[in-house]
């Protein structure tokens, strides 16, 4: 049997074909930055063919429990990536600083790390949608009470705003709310439900949805299911239309 022997430019030739043919990806850097005298690491999903000199939409999104590194990479996988790709936005998601969880002494790297944000990438209209997943539920909406200016929407799948003085309720009155919580998860379901109708009960524009089945970790939320996620950004934008 005779082997067949390829040149070193048939295979070249094979190899440029071969990548031509694989799909452009998103792609996720590996970021920290000194913010506020703190020492701050993220990632970012940069949407496929990103171009520096265009503009896109921007989420801000939290990791649950500790916020640490780990969680970020989970909550990226699970919640942000798919979508982020298919509908071209960035995605950046921090892990908790030393001082602590976001809507703890962690908040301290607010707002500098937002108008760093905005000078490193060209968002839309210069605002973010910010959202977050249990933990980060809650440093979503802490941190959209404490700087509304700078989003769309605030989104905690599950969260809600804790340390809900009049002040900082009514600081969410222009943002498009939507809340998630799964039909298991009682503690959280309540508490945000109660929110829900206080929000409503004001006139704000809240989503709320009871997931069924589902616990505090909410599997419908995951891969094709964050659809509903952009879904609810896009609406936001386009002022919060049902």
């Amino acid at each position: 049997m005779k082997l067949k022997i390829w040149s070193s430019v048939a295979l070249a030739a094979v190899a440029i074909v071969a990548t031509a043919r694989q799909p452009v990806r998103a792609e996720v850097l590996d970021k920290h930055a000194t913010v506020s005298g703190t020492v701050l690491h993220y990632k970012v999903i940069l949407p496929k063919g990103y171009d520096p000199a265009k503009t896109y939409p921007a989420v801000l999104a939290f990791p649950g429990g500790p916020q640490t590194m780990e969680m970020v990479e989970a909550t990226l996988g699970r919640n942000w990536l798919d979508q982020a790709e298919l509908r071209g936005y960035i995605v950046v998601i921090p892990a908790a600083p030393d001082s602590g969880l976001f809507f703890e002494g962690g908040d301290r790297v607010f707002p500098e790390f937002l108008t760093k944000l905005l000078a490193d990438f060209h968002v839309l209209d210069k605002k973010f949608h910010i959202a977050g997943v249990s933990n980060g539920g809650l440093s979503a909406f802490h941190i959209a009470a404490t700087y509304p200016q700078y989003f769309w929407s605030v989104t905690g799948l599950p969260g809600y705003l804790p340390d809900a003085t009049p002040a900082r309720v009514q600081a969410l009155a222009k943002l498009c709310i939507n809340m998630y919580a799964g039909e298991l998860d009682t503690g959280w379901l309540n508490a945000e439900r109660q929110q829900a109708d206080q929000f409503r009960a004001l006139n704000f524009t809240v989503q709320f949805s009871e997931e069924k089945g589902e616990g505090h970790v909410m599997r419908t939320l995951d891969a094709e299911g964050a659809a509903r996620l952009f879904d609810q950004f896009e609406q936001a934008r386009r002022g919060c239309a049902q």
